[in-house]
Order: structure tokens, then C-alpha cells, then sequence
């Protein structure tokens, strides 16, 4: 059974309020980082959660440098 596909828009809130990143910064990142996984899947259900994590991530790192 697959999961389903989380609300893109919401996802996208979440990870900005968290980060103190823009939206707009964080749809292009999860969107690319969501083709990549897609890219290189063999099972779909959880590529849009993994892609989250890392966008999530990566963000995160970055901010903790700037500090």
C-alpha cells in the first residue's frame, strides 16, 4: 500500500517557518531535490517524505553556519 502524496503546499509552509527561509527558496529545492530521488527510485511511496528530510536538512545546515 502506498502513502499518500503530502500536501505540497503545506509541506513547503512547514519547512519555511522552520528554516526562516522563504517559500519560494524551499518549493525549488524540495521540487529538485524530489525529481532527483524520483529520478534514481525503484519504489515511490516515501520520495516525497525523503526529499523533505533533506530539503529540511540542508537548510538547516546552512543556517547553523551562518551562526
Amino acid at each position: 500500500m502506498s502513502q499518500p502524496e503530502p500536501n505540497v503546499d503545506e509541506l513547503v509552509k512547514s519547512i519555511a517557518e522552520e528554516t526562516d527561509t522563504p517559500a519560494e527558496t524551499v518549493s525549488k529545492m524540495y521540487a529538485d531535490t524530489l525529481a532527483n530521488y524520483r529520478h534514481d527510485a525503484r519504489v515511490f511511496d516515501y520520495v516525497p517524505l525523503f526529499a523533505a528530510k533533506k530539503v529540511r536538512n540542508q537548510l538547516r545546515d546552512s543556517s547553523n553556519r551562518k551562526h
